[in-house]
């Protein structure tokens, strides 16, 4: 049964405390947000006017090794998410965090011979957590945006949002492939295997607390396609992640890439792909704050030199908010408890925000 933190309520500032309600920005905002959703509505985004913003929070670290990921919705938050969202034209309701599945020295073994998944029972039940309010809020036709907690979550937000809409298309931003299996993973930390699940390259029903992901399971989760996703601003790819990316044909930009053809070209070339050819269909975005250049997102777990740049990064999500077919988008792995300065978990969190606004519709012009 899904457990939301105090039933759609906000943990903000260590208290937990009801949202605020609902509500335009300011006085006489009103009209000029209709017709920004009128201008911006495609019903193929699966999204329902009045536009609304669904905010769940999914505070899991268990999927790696660091504290302070957990707290990566809460500094979301103080960053006056809710503000700026509004002030886009959006609604807003915050419905809380989930309550996380803490391990156990009483979980089912997360080890069989040659698998490693730490933690996997903790995190798995807590992505189906996760899944079950994703999958709410997107029936409901809500945008909806997952804040993270590390890129574990990522197995239940996008397992909710292909049960509601299976149809979706996913852009993967990130400087990992997270496409390792329990079996290929070096480290056997779950944030580098959400897509391994979804994909089921990974044997849901045989690890421990992701049994729901498996085969016809009940939530009516399919397999996400590797036809379905697109990578941009990969740098550090295990060797069985190379392997598995080449034998099944997926569309990957690695920053050699990004440098080469340019970020523009890549987003066309990644929403020809999903949206294009295809067909128009809702689409997914799952953004890892590590894919940005540590010089400006320094408080992440696994920082890797050489990332996208601050406009590449807002590039990114500014076409995706252009192609009005976005309809969900994960924000992960800010760790306000780490970088070389004490102001960078703030600055961090601070960028996460302002690339949600950017997915959201902010422009110049």
């Amino acid at each position: 049964m899904l457990t939301l933190a105090a039933r759609r309520v906000a943990r903000i500032g260590g208290a937990v405390r009801a949202p605020a309600a609902t509500a335009l920005s300011r006085a006489g905002f009103a009209d000029d947000a209709a017709a920004a959703d009128a201008a911006a509505f495609n019903p193929a985004s699966g999204l329902v006017m009045p536009r609304k913003v669904a905010v769940i929070g999914a505070p899991v670290a268990s999927g790696q090794g660091l504290d302070g990921v957990d707290d990566g919705p809460q500094i979301l938050r103080e960053q006056d998410i809710r503000g700026k969202v509004t002030d886009l034209g959006w609604r807003f309701e915050d419905l809380g965090d989930i309550e996380p599945v803490r391990p156990s020295a009483t979980d089912p073994a997360d080890t069989p011979p040659g698998h490693k998944a730490r933690h996997a029972f903790a995190v798995g039940r807590s992505c189906e957590r996760i899944a079950k309010a994703v999958k709410a809020a997107a029936d409901d036709g809500s945008f909806v945006l997952t804040l993270g907690g590390d890129h574990s979550i990522a197995a239940g937000s996008l397992a909710g949002v292909l049960a509601s809409r299976p149809e979706a298309g996913v852009v993967w931003v990130d400087a990992h492939a997270d496409i390792n299996t329990p079996e290929s993973s070096p480290s056997g930390n779950v944030h580098g295997m959400p897509v391994a699940f979804l994909m089921r390259l990974a044997k849901a029903a045989s690890t421990p607390g992701f049994e729901w992901l498996a085969e016809g399971n009940e939530l009516g989760v399919p397999a996400l396609l590797p036809s379905r996703i697109v990578y941009v601003g990969l740098r550090q790819v295990d060797v069985g992640e190379r392997t598995l990316l080449r034998k099944l044909g997926i569309k990957a930009y690695d920053m050699h890439a990004v440098d080469k053809l340019g970020i523009a070209r890549v987003m066309e070339e990644a929403l020809d792909h999903l949206a294009g050819k295809a067909g128009a269909r809702p689409l997914h975005l799952s953004f890892d704050i590590d894919a940005c250049d540590p010089s400006i997102a320094a408080s992440t777990g696994t920082t890797v030199k050489g990332g996208l740049n601050y406009r590449e990064s807002h590039f990114i999500c500014e076409e995706l908010a252009r192609s009005s077919l976005l309809s969900s988008m994960d924000l992960v792995e800010v760790n306000p408890r780490l970088g070389a300065a004490k102001e960078d978990g703030g600055k961090t969190a601070a960028m996460g925000v302002e690339l949600v606004s950017s997915a959201l519709g902010l422009s110049v012009l």
